[in-house]
């Protein structure tokens, strides 16, 4: 393909535009223009404007040039063609928040059950006081106490209005911070143009039509343009139309490029014709926002990408979704969004099940003993009758029996479960950043502390990625330094020069220096750099090559790709007919294309294969053992047109004339992260495109490679041979014999990457499923860092497309970040952990509690609102506090927990019954003797709405106290002694800690009969203090327990075992995936009926409970449960689970 180079009209001016008042062309033509494709646009174009330079002229632009960039015509080219803008989705206002939380069927049930309570408190049966109708101890009010009945549905009421104000509140302010993230990823986007003959970078919401915008491989673009110059360009447009092919573009058969598709080959300059709302992408979002029903399933679609909302793209908020959600009405899955989800919410999920089930046994055998002690001693015992007048009497006693085992359920279920998590999360992401990980998805932080194996890129993450000529084989020499230029033939040299500054992109640059005595800044291609460094340090300049002969003047590019691992460029002879061709690439590939060398005269010799291959032992292995990449310059000359297409051909009969070692020096912290990745027990495997001597340097300087130890060091085509069948089928066994020992895979190409990835994780040698991390930066990284557990691209070198398929972007490029990761995904887990010890503690002392202390007094020790209380402790304050623990290096030490790993270890398992046991012990004990102990009246068996007692004041007291303490102990999980080590270095933990005691103190002392406290004196304080300080002594104790005794602890919270992966987790391919995505959805299907089921119970349990009691719902529940609702990452479990929650809301 020729480049098209019509003559070009001046740069546009202002007052040019005055003049016209208007351009010579509309939106609305720019836009039934872009609809058009390949020869349909091409001949359009001839048609009305002539050709592209045309459409140049009409929109006042020069394609050399640029535009003016003066302020005036900007604006009027926003106002004429609209701004590069999509605006997202209108957000909800609060009002529409607050009336989404009130359609909340549990919040309707509350509303309908609090109106209930208001009418029984002011309608009194006739045979209630009767003794013909019996009498349930606590059943009976007093005069005084029955005109207080009113303040109970007043109670669930107020605890509605709170429960909707934070629930919009937090979906407020999780859409707020979604958008600033959105936003700022928005900013930081930035696109090459041309304005006043400048190449300059701007923000992509300023590109305006008539723009000259310059595109490059791994380019998303940012608005729809037509081509004006192009070298090789292939776009991936699979993101709008579903084809995976990628297009070719040329000015003669299709030189339209649409907005949001990648440039996954070559370059070139678009001259810019549609932005925002006008693009293909802009009216693509117009059509689906245009009904309902498609928004609605866009969010769905938005929210299944990512946990908190939609996943975050690079260009456009709404963008992404939109165009997935064409792909998925074309039926094509090319963009596939991550099948397996994470393993933390897996585990968590089953145990809540696990929970829920034991709760719901629990409370219903409360209920039955219940029933069954009032009916016996009411007709039974005192033989009476049930009669009609009675009726109301005996319908009020039973749904109190329901509202207690109800009760019994509420405290049983870890509503702080879901919360602890997103809190965790949310902490973990902010604390990140600052750790240079910008996280996408929410998962991928705690996946990052499973990780096993980590697959990193060399250029960049493992070295510096400043790269710098240090070596050179020049003219027969072999120049340990940079030659001077006296040193080197003149013809030579003047070759070396033109082919380094001419064959290279043109917007790889070297820029002087930020600061004064700093080094120069490389911008572009890091590679290309250091050889234009080295036309530099051979006291010669680029630049003034390259202003001769311009892009337009290149008469064929064939640019780099991880195939041909090459670069050439075609030049037409100036003087007369033939071409001239200059090429770089890998040393051994370029070589073998070779049949001639320079000499020290600059004439060409023979360059046979024995040449060669002591040229490669003489010269390129004792480059590559010094870890130097090896580039050979070489060149061509045609004297007549070839086929240009026929690369094999054109690749060939090539003459050398130099060959350079280039330096990129491995980063000075990385031997250290690696070797912490390695105590770890994670694997670190190097996969770089370099050859296997250069690999292997590198790899032991980084320490990925020790000395003496048995391990792998290959290249891509060796790799094939060993893991290919005679057909060229991948074979899992034969991968198997090959990933455990590989530690270095040199002269890789991307599917290689993909291969060893996938075939890592499809893997079953070894007790689990291995967790991979990958790194990348180029375009054709995508697929692995998709099929990746953790996919980590490159925030500086990273390309748009590599950005995209990612999880988590590396603001730096380097290998530490990954190690902070690491920490972060471990810290997420042990966090959970910690507080999963500290709930469950609470929940079995107080289920057990409110069981017997109903079954023997008839009512529960521990009031509503004090259970609202301890669940607030429990649950929100818990959370906060053991889910925001900083990490600590620590966490590097022990090996992967792995994916069947319980979440509940033996060790916590003796926590938690451990401390169980003490609480229990001292409840009991002040249950049935503590009026005795602190000779005071007895609080048994007293009415209903009688005065609090002393006695229940100090069980409740005391129960919050142990609680307060326990908080501590559950700091740590793996057995250690010392559970205030580090404490100050979480000031959250402490003022969670210090803020409950506070409040314990106003509630006790101040809460009167709204918490059924009454004031105790300094001495009963000092008592519940020491109670509670005995939890610290009863930890230590527990901890001095060898835990391998008790074989009889079991673990709780298992991953989903290794027999019962799903079909889906482990397939590839278009036609398997829609099959298990379809799978998935039924099993989400049914994953959500049950967890709905179990939502609607707590709530019901929540009304009845605040119905009998007088209090106020805990805010913080709906919410902390609705998050849990909203994350459709939960790993649908074994079909027989939703069939149990079935039956369990049939008989609720």
């Amino acid at each position: 393909m020729a480049n098209n180079t019509a003559d070009h009209p001046p740069g546009n001016s202002v007052t040019e535009i005055d003049q016209d008042g208007d351009f010579g062309i509309t939106m609305m033509q720019l836009r039934d223009l872009m609809e058009l494709r390949s020869g349909e646009a091409v001949s359009k174009i001839a048609e009305c404007y002539g050709d592209v330079q045309g459409i140049c002229r009409r929109l006042k632009t020069s394609p050399i040039e640029g535009l003016s960039a003066n302020p005036t015509d900007l604006e009027k080219r926003y106002t004429a063609f609209g701004k590069n803008f999509i605006p997202p989705k209108k957000p909800k206002t609060f009002l529409q928040l607050v009336w989404e939380a009130l359609q909340d069927v549990t919040l309707i049930i509350l509303e309908v059950a609090a109106i209930i309570s208001l009418g029984l408190s002011f309608y009194h049966p006739q045979g209630e006081g009767k003794d013909n109708c019996g009498q349930a101890s606590g059943g009976v009010e007093d005069e005084g106490e029955a005109q207080a009945g009113w303040i109970e549905g007043a109670a669930i009421l107020f605890s509605v209005i709170i429960v909707v104000l934070v629930t919009a509140f937090n979906d407020w302010s999780k859409e707020k911070q979604f958008r600033g993230l959105q936003s700022r990823i928005e900013k930081e986007q930035k696109f090459t143009v041309i304005r006043k003959g400048q190449v300059i970078q701007i923000s992509v919401a300023e590109i305006v039509v008539g723009d000259i915008a310059q595109i490059k491989y791994g380019d998303l673009l940012p608005a729809d343009g037509i081509l004006i110059q192009g070298n090789d360009l292939k776009i991936d447009e699979s993101s709008l139309t579903g084809e995976s092919d990628h297009v070719r573009k040329s000015l003669e058969k299709d030189p339209m490029l649409l907005s949001g598709t990648h440039v996954m080959e070559g370059s070139g300059r678009m001259v810019v014709t549609a932005v925002g709302l006008n693009s293909q992408t802009g009216i693509i979002v117009t059509l689906l926002g245009a009904t309902g029903e498609d928004e609605e399933k866009k969010v769905k679609k938005a929210k299944t990408q990512d946990g908190i909302a939609l996943e975050i793209q690079p260009l456009k908020s709404e963008e992404g979704a939109e165009s997935e959600e064409k792909e998925e009405k074309e039926k094509k899955k090319v963009n596939v969004t991550k099948k397996e989800k994470s393993v933390l919410q897996g585990k968590l999920t089953r145990l809540a099940v696990q929970i829920g089930k034991a709760g719901l046994i629990m409370s219903a055998v409360t209920v039955i003993i219940l029933i069954l002690y009032f009916v016996i001693d009411t007709f039974g015992v005192q033989g009476r009758k049930w009669t009609a007048e009675c009726t109301p009497v005996y319908i009020q006693y039973f749904v109190k029996f329901f509202i207690i085992g109800v009760t019994v359920l509420v405290v049983a279920v870890p509503e702080g479960l879901p919360l602890a998590v997103t809190i965790s999360l949310a902490y973990s992401v902010k604390k990140m950043m600052k750790d240079n990980n910008l996280v996408r998805h929410l998962d991928a932080c705690e996946t990052m502390g499973n990780a096993t194996a980590i697959c990193s890129d060399k250029t960049g993450t493992l070295t510096m990625n400043r790269m710098t000529v240090v070596q050179a084989y020049i003219g027969d020499t072999h120049y340990k330094n940079v030659p001077e230029p006296e040193a080197i033939n003149p013809e030579t040299l003047e070759l070396l020069v033109n082919s380094i500054s001419i064959n290279s992109a043109y917007t790889t640059k070297i820029m002087p220096p930020e600061m004064e005595g700093g080094l120069p800044r490389h911008v572009g291609n890091k590679t290309e750099c250091s050889l234009l460094g080295l036309v530099l340090d051979l006291k010669r300049d680029y630049q003034p090559i390259r202003d001769e002969i311009p892009e337009e003047k290149l008469y064929k590019v064939y640019t780099f790709n991880s195939s041909r691992k090459s670069m050439s460029t075609v030049l037409k002879n100036a003087t007369g007919p033939g071409f001239r061709m200059y090429s770089k690439g890998a040393s051994e590939i370029i070589l073998r294309k070779c049949s001639h060398i320079l000499d020290a005269s600059g004439q060409p010799r023979a360059f046979k294969a024995k040449d060669r291959d002591e040229m490669v032992r003489k010269v390129i292995e004792p480059m590559a053992c010094d870890g130097l990449r090896t580039i050979c310059v070489a060149m061509r000359y045609f004297t007549t047109e070839p086929d240009w297409d026929n690369e094999a051909e054109i690749l060939n009969d090539l003459t050398c004339i130099c060959v350079v070692g280039i330096e990129d020096p491995v980063r000075h912290e990385v031997p250290e992260a690696i070797a912490k990745c390695q105590r770890a027990g994670i694997t670190v495997r190097m996969v770089t495109g370099d050859n296997i001597n250069t690999a292997r340097a590198i790899a032991t300087k980084c320490g990925i490679l020790q000395p003496g130890e048995d391990f792998l060091c290959m290249e891509g085509k060796d790799f094939n041979q060993q893991i290919r069948n005679d057909k060229g089928e991948v074979e899992q066994e034969r991968l198997d014999k090959v990933w455990p020992k590989l530690r270095v895979l040199a002269r890789s190409s991307p599917t290689d990457k993909h291969t060893l990835v996938k075939g890592i994780i499809d893997s079953t040698v070894g007790e689990t499923r291995q967790v991979v991390a990958v790194t990348g930066d180029g375009t054709n990284d995508g697929p692995a860092l998709k099929k990746a557990d953790v996919g980590f691209a490159m925030g500086i070198a990273g390309t748009d497309v590599a950005k995209e398929a990612s999880d988590i972007i590396l603001t730096d490029d380097n290998f530490t970040s990954i190690v902070k990761a690491v920490m972060w995904g471990r810290n997420v887990y042990d966090s959970i952990s910690k507080f999963l010890q500290f709930q469950l503690t609470v929940n079995v002392v107080a289920v057990i509690v409110a069981f017997t202390g109903a079954c023997i007094t008839q009512d529960s020790p521990l009031k509503a609102v004090q259970m609202l209380w301890v669940n607030l402790i429990m649950d929100t304050l818990a959370s906060l506090a053991l889910a925001t623990e900083p990490p600590t290096e620590s966490l590097l030490l022990r090996k992967p927990y792995g994916r069947n790993k319980p979440l509940i270890s033996r060790t916590m398992m003796k926590n938690i019954l451990g401390h169980a046991v003490y609480q229990l012990v001292i409840t009991f004990t002040l249950l049935f003797a503590g009026e005795k102990l602190f000779n005071i009246d007895n609080g048994r068996n007293a009415p209903l709405h009688s005065p609090p007692s002393e006695h229940y004041t100090i069980i409740f007291n005391v129960f919050v106290m142990m609680q307060l303490f326990n908080e501590i102990n559950a700091r740590k999980i793996h057995g250690e002694r010392n559970v205030f080590e580090g404490i100050y270095r979480n000031p959250i933990f402490c003022s969670v800690v210090l803020g409950t005691f506070v409040l314990q103190i106003i509630i006790v002392q101040f809460g009167g009969k709204p918490f059924s406290c009454t004031a105790l004196t300094i001495d009963q304080w000092l008592w519940c203090v020491f109670i509670g300080v005995g939890e610290l002594l009863w930890g230590q104790l527990i901890s001095a327990i060898p835990t391998h005794h008790l074989k009889f602890l079991k673990e709780a919270g298992h991953g989903i075992p290794k027999d019962q992966f799903s079909e889906e987790v482990l397939t590839e391919g278009a036609d398997e995936i829609d099959h298990a995505e379809m799978e998935l959805r039924r099993g989400q299907i049914l994953w959500f009926r049950g967890l709905n089921r179990i939502q609607t119970q707590i709530k019901v349990v929540n009304a009845f409970r605040s119905s009998l009691y007088e209090g106020l719902e805990k805010p913080e529940s709906r919410s902390s449960i609705h998050n849990f609702m909203s994350h459709p990452e939960f790993v649908p479990l074994s079909e027989e689970e939703p069939h149990v929650f079935q039956i369990d809301v049939n008989s609720v």
